[in-house]
């Protein structure tokens, strides 16, 4: 009997291993991650929440949340994420909010163009004198839930 118990407890960990490691793969090719798996380009997801501002984390202090990685300016904002991570996770999957509702593409950020809606981190395009957040911002309700019918698309390839 207690080997027939030994046995159902690696083979659980052995498929929980699994699943984690096939998520963290799905996750990091729909991401917008750098070659190194980090997110926001460096930039604290908390601190858009806790201070309201983009703030750069620091190289030291960094969590990996199933294949991505976060940086963190303070250990608190670190713990924070360590306890809710999909709290503070930018949506679809940190590609321009509004370029994943007007086209259903994936586009860079500026980590510094950003919204906090209904207690979700949005992050924008905005080079060449062109902000899409202006654009989101015009027509956020139909852009979002295109946005959102759009990211579904990716995460159920």
């Amino acid at each position: 009997m207690n080997k027939v118990i030994l046995l159902l407890m690696v083979f659980s960990a052995i498929t929980i291993d699994a699943t984690f490691a096939q998520n963290a793969n799905e996750r990091k090719k729909e991401f917008n991650i750098d070659k190194s798996t980090l997110a926001i380009d460096g930039y604290d997801p908390v601190a858009y929440f806790t201070t309201g501002t983009a703030v750069e984390g620091k190289k030291e202090m960094t969590v990996l949340n199933s294949g991505i990685t976060y940086r963190f300016s303070t250990n608190q904002n670190k713990e924070l994420f360590k306890a809710n991570p999909a709290k503070y996770e930018p949506q679809y999957g940190g590609w321009c909010a509004y370029a994943m509702g007007e086209t259903g593409e994936k586009v860079e950020i500026d980590p510094e163009t950003f919204k906090i809606l209904d207690g979700k981190l949005y992050l924008f395009y905005n080079k060449f004198f062109n902000n899409t957040k202006k654009s989101w911002n015009k027509d956020e309700k139909s852009l979002k839930a295109k946005a959102d019918a759009s990211w579904a698309k990716f995460l159920n390839k």
